[in-house]
């Protein structure tokens, strides 16, 4: 699998303030809000999608851990609202959400709260599980004819 360009890196940091400035009033609001977190796009590799070549990870915000894809090429068509990815594990839909900077993600909850971690350190390696575990099949034993 190939490695994420710097121009990958810098969008998806960028995207990730994009996407604390929109969200951070709302999440210190929420009962589960954790101060020890921020916003950050960890653990995100290329994925080839049925329409679209994407990059694919986890947005850790102080509330929450997304499963997150946007297209690896920011001029890419719009995929619609909703997007649907077939991984090892099973398939996801995900939902489309544009941010006031013109950034567009698609992203669907996979924990609604991280109250309990102690550092960014703790959500990074939950979020490297979370890819590991998604980038595998759940099949435990071969299938039988």
């Amino acid at each position: 699998m190939r490695t994420l360009t710097a121009q990958e890196y810098e969008r998806l940091a960028e995207l990730a303030s994009h996407y604390r400035d929109t969200h951070l009033r709302s999440m210190k609001l929420a009962d589960h809000y954790n101060p020890r977190l921020g916003v950050d796009a960890l653990c995100f590799q290329p994925w080839q999608g049925k329409y679209a070549s994407l990059l694919v990870g986890a947005l850790i915000t102080p509330c929450a851990m997304w499963l997150v894809a946007v297209p690896s090429n920011i001029e890419h068509e719009p995929m619609g609202k909703t997007l649907y990815l077939c991984f090892p594990s099973g398939h996801y839909s995900l939902s489309c959400e544009q941010l006031p900077n013109g950034s567009k993600l698609y992203k669907r909850v996979v924990l609604e709260s991280l109250s309990d971690l102690e550092s960014m350190q703790e959500a990074a390696r939950l979020a490297q599980r979370m890819m590991m575990q998604l980038m595998v099949s759940d099949k435990s034993s071969p299938e039988v004819d």
